[in-house]
């Protein structure tokens, strides 16, 4: 049993089951023990009910899982709940109960926290949501995780939950901060040609293997800064996906020989540019 995903559907949601049940479900079989991967979906009525029972209930069973490295808290599709309507919570004791834990990813931002944000062995840590607030961007700027090679952040846009500035943003970008990071997404945002001039000639990108500015508002403002700059040629891979980069800027990028995805060009003339995951 290397990977197991728990969810509550609606009908049995309507007849009184939840998540904690399952979770002590699975803990009391035996092959938990070698569970190395638990996904946690819709915990039923996600978009009233948050994730604290979830979390109390994976904090309780933690002694059934020694050999958890990969968690994920939230995985639902829009039809289950929006993903800027799922509650979350506390999420931080989650750190001490699994210290062998190397990737966690959250899904959704409402009442969401990670303080403190320490852990010495997680790798990866990614959160998906239509909006991050200040609070968590200040969690990670001031986060202990001295092996973290992966930070993907979803940024979305202030209507959903966005309620920082590029200072707030670039605090997670700082250099030492995270010794062995060498992916760092900071994507989905409205402010993504801010966020591409700010990160277009930073100390940060010469220990990167891959920046992912992806699924935002990205035009040609930001591209020109991202090509011109020789910390970036040095990347091994820049993800521009879904952008609002005119065609004459895509064919500079093409000729440039740089190792970038610039597929799924939106319309540069659109009067309204969204990122691509916000509601």
């Amino acid at each position: 049993m290397s990977e197991v995903k728990l969810a509550v559907a609606y009908e049995d949601y309507e007849n009184g089951v939840e998540m904690k049940q399952l979770i002590e479900e699975l803990a009391a079989k035996p092959e938990s023990k070698e569970l190395e991967s638990l996904i946690i979906g819709d915990w039923g009525g996600s978009y009233e009910n948050d994730s604290s029972a979830v979390v109390e209930a994976l904090v309780q069973s933690k002694d059934a899982f020694p050999k958890l490295r990969k968690l994920f808290i939230g995985d639902m599709d829009s039809e289950e709940c929006e993903v800027s309507w799922i509650m979350q919570s506390d999420l931080s004791p989650l750190f001490t109960a699994f210290p062998e834990l190397t990737s966690l990813t959250i899904q959704g931002s409402t009442d969401l926290s990670l303080k403190p944000a320490r852990h010495e062995k997680l790798e990866e840590l990614v959160i998906i949501c239509g909006g991050l607030g200040k609070s968590v961007l200040d969690s990670i700027a001031q986060a202990h995780f001295p092996r973290l090679k992966k930070l993907e952040l979803y940024l979305g846009v202030d209507n959903y939950g966005f309620d920082g500035t590029l200072e707030d943003v670039l605090q997670v970008a700082k250099p030492g901060l995270f010794p062995e990071l060498t992916y760092l997404g900071l994507k989905d945002s409205e402010i993504q040609d801010e966020i591409a001039v700010a990160l277009a000639d930073a100390p940060i990108l010469d220990q990167l293997h891959t920046l992912d500015l992806s699924l935002g508002t990205l035009t040609d403002a930001g591209a020109e800064a991202l090509l011109n700059s020789e910390r970036v040629k040095k990347l091994h891979h820049l993800d521009l996906s879904h952008h609002f980069m005119s065609e004459k800027m895509i064919k500079r990028w093409k000729q440039s020989g740089l190792p970038a995805d610039i597929s799924d060009a939106q319309d540069e003339d659109d009067e309204y540019r969204y990122p691509a995951l916000t509601e």
